[in-house]
């Protein structure tokens, strides 16, 4: 699945350079990790923010700003912001800036476990 370059591109030059950030494709998408950490990324058109669970209700009135669903059901602490809540500098700011703000607190997900099949993989090198 495609997602907004431009957008992406607008996020890499907003992370500071100071810190330790990785893209991976996920979810269809392009997650930007920092300090291991899910932080911001890009799901289609929209901009995906990972943010604190305190604000999360507050968040969810700023313009463009929705839930995040992919299950069927809310992801507390991610929403969605579309374009007409990101296309001013200072709204984009806003939003980077509330997602590196709890990156510094949040916990990183633990690993995923290996399964059976590829640890047998492994065991016949």
């Amino acid at each position: 699945m495609a997602y907004d370059e431009k957008l992406a591109e607008r996020i890499r030059r907003a992370l500071p350079s100071n810190l330790k950030v990785e893209e991976k494709q996920m979810m269809g998408g392009l997650t930007f990790m920092v300090s291991k950490k899910m932080c911001v990324g890009i799901f289609r058109d929209d901009m995906m923010c990972r943010i604190h669970p305190d604000v999360y209700e507050a968040a969810l009135e700023r313009t463009g700003c929705r839930m995040m669903e992919f299950t069927g059901r809310p992801m507390k602490g991610f929403v969605f912001v579309d374009s007409t809540g990101f296309s001013a500098k200072r709204d984009f700011d806003f939003w980077i800036n509330l997602c590196l703000d709890f990156n510094k607190i949040a916990k990183a997900s633990k690993p995923a476990k290996k399964s059976k099949a590829s640890k047998k993989v492994k065991k016949k090198k």
